[in-house]
């Protein structure tokens, strides 16, 4: 069959950056949130200085202010990264007092008054 749709070879380019997305509470100081994530990115060996890391608030959700942490590394460390990058980063919020809100929702029960007779 004929392939439709394009295809990307990240393995073609040397180096690729990580996106991860963060998301922090409301009520929680967005600074001390992008120290944190800026400080575990630091501490990652496969991390490269050059391109520069980007970390910034990227949405304002539902339950959370997501923060996008864009790191570059050696295309063959990708996944290493990735996945170190979030463990620590977890650890290191938690350990900063600093919430990773789940989804939620209000529901509002009204009672309604049966007007049949």
């Amino acid at each position: 069959g004929v392939i439709s749709g394009n295809i990307v070879n990240y393995s073609a380019n040397d180096t690729r950056r990580v996106d991860l997305v963060f998301g922090v509470g409301y009520g929680d100081d967005i600074d001390a949130a992008k120290a944190v994530l800026e400080k575990v990115v630091a501490n990652n060996a496969q991390v490269l200085e050059f391109p520069e890391t980007t970390i910034a608030v990227v949405e304002l959700a539902d339950s959370s202010v997501n923060l996008v942490c864009r790191p570059w590394v050696k295309t063959a460390d990708y996944w290493t990264a990735y996945f170190e990058i979030t463990e620590a980063a977890k650890k290191a919020l938690d350990s900063a007092g600093i919430s990773i809100p789940y989804p939620q929702r209000d529901i509002h029960v009204h009672n309604v008054e049966n007007t049949a007779t």
